[in-house]
């Protein structure tokens, strides 16, 4: 909002393209070359040196504003690039942190899939020796086998999604 008032004055003090000078405890309006008091021109009737140190001085007051006007662009700039500036630091964050919870998927399906290949080279395991033992009847055989298919089936499924 701010903004908008300053460049609504910039436009309006440019347009009028007018600058007021105080100067002797009088405020002279100087419009191009020519200088008005309470709206009269007075322009013929001043001295030389008075004319050239109100114009002077107007074309001083004329250069302040353009700087001031330049320096507003300057700051305005900044901001917008600093505004810029955050929105990309913004997003390098959110992909980071996007990445970052990829990579926690990833890991946390790799850990499914190496639990999964250890119960089953486990259970596999135990069932040979138990069988080479001759410890198996044939309905814990029936079981043990079942709980391998399905330990394969899981170790397929991590696989899938690995």
């Amino acid at each position: 909002m701010k903004y908008v008032i300053f460049l609504f004055m910039m436009t309006f003090s440019f347009s009028t393209n007018a600058q007021n000078v105080e100067r002797n405890g009088k405020t002279y309006e100087v419009k191009k070359e020519k200088i008005f008091l309470e709206g009269k021109e007075i322009t013929e009737t001043l001295t030389i040196e008075d004319k050239e140190a109100i114009f002077k001085q107007a074309s001083s007051i004329s250069n302040k504003m353009k700087v001031k006007a330049k320096e507003i662009k300057a700051q305005e700039k900044l901001e917008r690039e600093k505004k810029k500036a955050e929105r990309a630091q913004k997003k390098a964050e959110k992909q980071q942190k996007r990445t970052e919870k990829e990579l926690k998927k990833q890991q946390k399906i790799q850990a499914k899939y190496d639990k999964a290949d250890k119960k089953l080279n486990d259970a596999q395991k135990k069932y040979e020796r138990l069988k080479r033992k001759g410890k198996l009847s044939p309905n814990d055989e029936t079981k043990w086998l079942e709980k391998i298919e399905k330990l394969n089936t899981a170790l397929n499924k991590a696989k899938e999604k690995l």
